[in-house]
């Protein structure tokens, strides 16, 4: 009589060969082919999840957990698709370009329920006694006699145009560039930035010298379109708290050293110069304008730099890495 293994082959009743070890092995594929960027984003959405489980029991607690864990979830289940490759390339390239940048945005305009659970301090007079130990003034309030009208406007236009400086630049490098080494230095660097900008203003919240010194200013911002925009969009999506430090001067800081990296290609040979004149009227309005302290602005300078010194040896290993490894692009090809 035949083994009983054997009847069963014959009858074609036999189980997949090992297979729980396969599914191991696609588990470590998958785990392999996450970048940089990748452990970065997750690493962020879970210190906020536990920032958020300890932080204080207000009534926001409950809706900010939900925000933070619905927006882990949203992450993990993307890289789980995507570096698995459950579904088609088209797919997953865009759905990982979705994922990454909108999970970390996301997480920004939960800030204004997420900040107060956290920490719902504000250290906007131990900001303002720094500028004045290590400056020698406040440049906000220093700066009122220069106010008028058209500088006001001018430095609004500009304030706004942070945006368009963001946008003009990710969507194009993110949708469409073809030169890696450039696509995977300029996103990991803005990711850095945002991350770990997000992070601080947890640690170090203010209101800016406009909200919590507005007894001091004898001057007032006259009103304009530009300044009355720029003012409906921070009390609509702002999160009130975020000063420390100033992301609108760390990324127009890290994209015109990175122009300037690249200013042997087009278009950044024609642009640099725009975006350093760019850049630099969106830092001095963020000053002009009363939302931040001069540390804010030195503690932004010095995150965007640091993100530009980071974002080329770590995406050299990287593209190294996966090139050695056999691994697919960082960013799925469509």
């Amino acid at each position: 009589m035949p083994p009983a293994s054997s009847s069963s082959a014959a009858l074609g009743t036999e189980s997949p060969p090992d297979a729980p070890a396969r599914e191991r092995a696609r588990l470590r594929e998958a785990v392999a082919e996450m970048g940089a960027q990748d452990w970065m984003v997750l690493g962020y959405h879970v210190l906020l999840v536990l920032a958020v489980l300890v932080g204080h029991r207000t009534s926001d607690w409950s809706r900010a957990l939900f925000d933070v864990v619905a927006l882990l979830a949203w992450f993990v289940f993307t890289m789980c698709v995507v570096r698995g490759r459950l579904i088609g390339a088209r797919s997953q390239a865009i759905l990982y370009r979705i994922t990454l940048l909108a999970t970390v945005e996301a997480s920004y305009f939960a800030f204004r329920r997420i900040l107060p659970v956290i920490n719902p301090g504000a250290l906007d007079t131990e900001l303002y006694q720094l500028d004045l130990r290590w400056f020698g003034l406040e440049p906000a309030l220093s700066s009122q006699w220069l106010v008028s009208g058209p500088l006001t406007e001018w430095f609004a236009f500009f304030y706004f145009g942070y945006f368009f400086l963001i946008s003009a630049h990710m969507l194009p490098i993110v949708l469409f560039s073809k030169d890696r080494q450039a696509q995977n230095e300029f996103t990991f660097g803005a990711l850095v930035i945002f991350c770990l900008g997000h992070l601080t203003y947890t640690l170090v919240p203010g209101f800016g010298p406009g909200v919590a010194f507005s007894h001091a200013f004898t001057v007032p911002l006259p009103r304009g379109p530009w300044l009355d925009t720029v003012l409906d969009t921070v009390e609509t999506g702002g999160a009130l708290k975020d000063i420390f430090p100033s992301i609108h001067t760390a990324i127009p800081t890290f994209i015109t050293l990175w122009s300037f990296r690249y200013r042997a290609k087009l278009p950044y040979r024609y642009t640099w110069p725009l975006v350093a004149f760019v850049s630099l009227n969106v830092i001095l309005a963020t000053m002009y304008l009363r939302w931040h302290y001069l540390i804010d602005v030195v503690a932004g300078f010095t995150l965007g730099t640091f993100a530009f010194w980071l974002c080329g040896p770590v995406i050299r290993r990287e593209l190294e890495r996966r090139a050695q490894s056999g691994l697919r692009p960082v960013w799925p090809d469509y």
